[in-house]
């Protein structure tokens, strides 16, 4: 009997992240792959024990699958990826790269965008995180300015995690980038994106009728 994924989501947050909580990552890799899988929940304004036993530091996703236990959603997409080859090639160098490309997005991209996207909301657009932010987008609009996707010329994990950190609207929205632009609508339209958007936030509004309800 083959054992079912399950991707871990909170039980609910509130609405400003709704659509950017990263088990969507996960949802969309089994959704690309057909991997056939379950979300499960935990509290998240009442973290348990339980919890930071299966994410050290209270956070999701997680994905168990079978016997295995894994977070950071890098990681988790990894997994996922060795599972089907839509997810990542399955030549030593389409493996490499697709490893390259998804520590990339991780490392190199979402490590400057987040802190910064952080020092931003206090009205400080400009912050001491602008400029290398700055260099970072240019750095990766040259690279897609060549290539349609990064991997193989074709859809790959590598898309998936570029793709979710690079469409977080501020950073989207800084400058003018049409490369990045039209990579991301490329990669946006796929229909396992779309899906696995809708669902996240449908379990999402589930969550505030019941909490709606008492």
């Amino acid at each position: 009997m083959t054992e079912t994924l399950t991707i871990w989501s909170f039980d609910w947050v509130p609405p400003g992240p709704r659509g950017f909580v990263r088990d969507l990552r996960l949802r969309w890799a089994a959704e690309e792959a057909g991997l056939d899988y379950a979300v499960g929940t935990v509290a998240f304004e009442d973290r348990q024990a339980s919890h930071f036993e299966r994410q050290p530091f209270g956070q999701v996703p997680f994905l168990t699958d079978g016997d295995i236990t894994i977070f950071e959603s890098g990681a988790c997409l990894l997994h996922l990826a060795r599972k089907s080859d839509v997810l990542m090639p399955r030549s030593a160098r389409g493996e490499a790269e697709t490893l390259q490309w998804v520590i990339a997005a991780l490392n190199s991209i979402e490590m400057v965008s987040v802190p910064w996207w952080f020092l931003q909301l206090s009205g400080d657009r400009e912050n001491g995180m602008a400029g290398w932010l700055d260099s970072r987008l240019t750095h990766i609009e040259g690279i897609l300015a060549d290539r349609a996707w990064l991997v193989d010329d074709r859809f790959s994990a590598a898309d998936l995690m570029m793709a979710d950190v690079l469409r977080v609207p501020d950073v989207r929205g800084r400058g003018d980038r049409p490369a990045t632009e039209a990579y991301l609508q490329r990669v946006l339209a796929r229909p396992a994106f779309t899906k696995a958007r809708a669902d996240q936030l449908a379990h999402f509004a589930a969550a505030d009728t019941r909490r709606a309800a008492g």
